[in-house]
């Protein structure tokens, strides 16, 4: 016991939604220490000021972002900023010996001609994108463990790539023919004040965005290409519903067997998933709802196949705020530290 040490982490971009969660799970995580709340607008300001039900447990103030400082007492930083910064401050930190782990788009992307093409920010850090690795560990495990810069996914394309994986990976599908109807709770834009997010906008009302130009689009189309062996066009089409936390992506594609059924591909997803401790496949009849997930860090997949329309219908449901975003990157640390995947990780959600 004498030798115990908890590794010393810390956070940039503290105040926000994806911010706040890392902090809430990280205290409870028994191998590290919470060491650095770091952010801009927000610098100076005890945590519990801008998170009350906080107060009773961390009296850390908001600091200024400084690599240097940083860097000299943090082994691991997690990047929870808007997209376009993090690429500024990673090179810097990994270079002083810094683990990071980004929560924003910056190192999703393996081609950044890609990233620049939609979201609009030209980068000049080609060398240290190309050490990145996605942090989906479903698909990727035996990279994150060595890596030391992880691009970790939306929250669309984790749920989207969760119900996806098995059907591509497998070959069992048409890929050209996939669509993801996805549906995701308020949170996921962020605590900025936006008028669609108003209560007064948004409750009451169900209605798509960013129709056919959203940016978790081609982060989608990344990794299926990868899967499939070639490259693959999926239509994506997200919708904003009027709860706190929570997504729901229906993918809908054409099988190349015809005679598959449904308790043929529950079988292949379990198969699948077997390794995968986050990953629930349902029962035959089984459809998942957003609130078995909520403030859990587990994926829970339900299948169908139409026979009438050769279709496979693989419905996918995760919280956007702890498998779509901080839970995830925590579950990212634990194979790059060597630790148990689900350490520190909620297995069971808020119900009902």
């Amino acid at each position: 016991m004498g030798n115990f040490r908890r590794v010393p982490v810390g956070i940039v971009g503290a105040s926000g939604y994806g911010g706040v969660q890392l902090v809430r799970l990280l205290m409870d995580h028994p191998e590290v220490e919470l060491v650095y709340l770091g952010g801009e607008s927000s610098a100076g300001k005890p945590l519990a000021d801008l998170y009350p039900h906080l107060a009773h447990i961390i009296n850390q103030q908001i600091e200024a972002v400084d690599p240097e400082t940083i860097a000299g007492r943090c082994e691991v930083v997690f990047l929870s900023l808007p997209n376009g910064l993090a690429c500024k401050m990673a090179p810097q930190l990994l270079e002083k010996g810094c683990k990071v782990l980004d929560l924003s788009a910056d190192y999703r992307f393996s081609d950044l001609t890609t990233y620049t093409s939609w979201y609009g920010v030209q980068r000049t850090d080609l060398a240290t994108a190309a050490q990145s690795v996605y942090g989906l560990p479903e698909l990727y495990r035996d990279r994150i463990a060595e890596a030391q810069l992880i691009g970790c996914p939306g929250c669309y394309p984790t749920a989207s790539l969760l119900a996806l994986s098995p059907l591509l990976k497998q070959g069992l599908i048409v890929p050209e023919t996939a669509i993801v109807d996805a549906k995701s709770g308020t949170s996921g834009g962020g605590r900025q004040a936006k008028v669609n997010m108003l209560l007064a906008e948004a409750d009451n009302s169900l209605g798509a965005y960013n129709v056919a130009r959203h940016r978790h689009t081609p982060e989608i189309e990344q990794i299926c290409s990868d899967l499939a062996g070639h490259e693959v066009t999926i239509q994506f089409t997200p919708h904003l519903i009027p709860m706190v936390r929570g997504i729901l992506a229906t993918v809908y594609a054409t099988l190349r067997d015809p005679g598959l059924v449904r308790d043929d591909l529950i079988t292949i997803y379990r198969a699948f998933y077997r390794n995968s401790p986050w990953v629930t496949v349902c029962d035959p009849g089984v459809y998942p709802q957003t609130k078995w997930a909520g403030g859990s860090n587990l994926c829970y997949i339900g299948i169908e196949v139409d026979p009438r329309t050769g279709r496979a219908i693989v419905m996918s449901a995760i919280d956007n705020l702890i498998k779509g975003q901080a839970g995830q990157a925590i579950q990212c640390l634990n194979i790059m530290m060597g630790w148990d995947e689900t350490l520190g990780l909620p297995k069971l959600g808020f119900y009902p």
